[in-house]
């Protein structure tokens, strides 16, 4: 598919523990990881990453990039909720916006991550 500008098509988050890791993301967006070692570096792949975007989680120093926003498939209250039952942190109030609303909130490792509700079209 070729394309006309830049656009973001892969995602890689930093993990001191992958295992948890994956445990976390799994709770909190429903995917279905595993850990992979087949290349030079381990990593577990995010479910659906044959999608127009995609990414994974790596072994790495987390904490200090930047903020990936997740559209969620439900409520931005209900991700939240998931976020903290997966030990994560949630960052401040509900953020409206004219396309949605979204809420910020920190993974096991300090990564910031957004947690977005698309609006009605």
């Amino acid at each position: 598919m070729p394309v006309s500008r830049p656009i973001v098509v892969w995602t890689e988050i930093p993990v001191t523990d992958l295992k948890a890791a994956c445990d976390f993301y799994s709770t909190v967006f429903g995917w279905t990881m595993t850990i992979d070692e087949s290349g030079p570096n381990p990593m577990a792949v995010f479910d659906g990453a044959n999608d127009t975007t995609g990414g994974h989680l790596y072994p790495g120093t987390p904490g200090q990039g930047p903020t990936i926003h997740f559209a969620v498939p439900d409520t931005v209250e209900a991700a939240a909720d998931r976020v903290a039952e997966a030990g994560g942190k949630v960052e401040g109030p509900i953020i409206p916006i004219p396309v949605g609303r979204f809420q910020y909130a920190l993974d096991l490792d300090g990564n910031s991550i957004g947690l977005f509700q698309p609006g009605s079209a």
